[in-house]
């Protein structure tokens, strides 16, 4: 009887254990991130970018290390810049890591009007956790001197969030559309997770499930969201690309996301008005 107890303890430990490591697993998404000084360049004294480029789990401030992109670039007036070679590495830290992490960053000016669609495809991400391997093309779009023009171009991406709304310019609380596309299609009923950048960890959210926001596609590709609260928010839409990755002797699944990340800002109050 005592070894039957036993049995049952280690079982029943072993099944809780199994449920926290399952619960921490989902609790955080990954995403590529690419983020910019400045979203919105309205004088010459913001034009001179810095961009940081990295691979973590935004809202919970938990990063992993990012090997150099295999393209980094920026999309303007039609065309593509390969910025590849500017990137210098950066050792970073988020509000929960112990330790240093490796992304990249680098500093670009602007020097004339135009919508600037700023794009990474890192190196395949082994991620033991999900058994698969993990590319996130992410792209941030930055307005300079109010042309307004561009924003909603596709760069030609294996996968990407083309917006159906403006990405800057945007208010806490509006509603945020976009149209995933896989291979230049529209990519029905795909998943989409959003989180808020939680840069200095000032904000907890209640539950575990409110840390990731999901949203689906409709039949259409669209998805809809309406932002919250002020700040950097990425959104992350997930398929599995149609090719494979050989890891030791076994093909493992590539889960590829389409990234893009926007800024939502508060109204301004007039205090000597009020």
């Amino acid at each position: 009887m005592q070894l039957k107890n036993i049995k049952c303890w280690i079982l029943s430990i072993t099944l809780v254990l199994g449920l926290l490591a399952f619960s921490a697993q989902n609790s955080f998404a990954h995403f590529g991130m690419v983020i910019p000084s400045e979203d919105i360049v309205e004088d010459q004294k913001d034009s001179d970018l810095n961009i940081k480029v990295m691979f973590a789990h935004p809202f919970e401030g938990v990063s992993m290390n990012m090997e150099k992109p295999a393209e980094f670039g920026v999309y303007v007036d039609g065309k593509k810049q390969d910025l590849i070679e500017s990137l210098k590495p950066l050792d970073f830290k988020l509000y929960s890591d112990k330790e240093t992490f490796k992304g990249w960053q680098t500093s670009y000016k602007i020097t004339r009007p135009g919508d600037y669609i700023f794009y990474v495809e890192p190196k395949p991400y082994w991620e033991p956790a999900e058994d698969c391997y993990i590319i996130h093309y992410t792209k941030v779009i930055v307005d300079a001197f109010g042309k307004e023009e561009g924003w909603d171009e596709e760069i030609g991406l294996k996968t990407e969030i083309v917006p159906l709304t403006r990405p800057f310019g945007i208010y806490a609380g509006n509603i945020f559309q976009g149209i995933v596309k896989v291979n230049g299609k529209p990519a029905p009923f795909s998943e989409v997770e959003i989180e808020h950048y939680n840069e200095k960890g000032a904000f907890s959210a209640p539950k575990g499930s409110l840390v990731t926001q999901v949203v689906k596609c409709d039949k259409n590709g669209v998805f809809t969201y309406a932002i919250p609260k002020d700040g950097w928010w990425g959104f992350a839409a997930l398929n599995e690309d149609e090719k494979t990755i050989k890891h030791g002797e076994e093909e493992k699944s590539i889960e590829i996301g389409a990234v893009l990340w926007l800024k939502a800002y508060e109204i301004i109050t007039n205090k000597k008005n009020n």
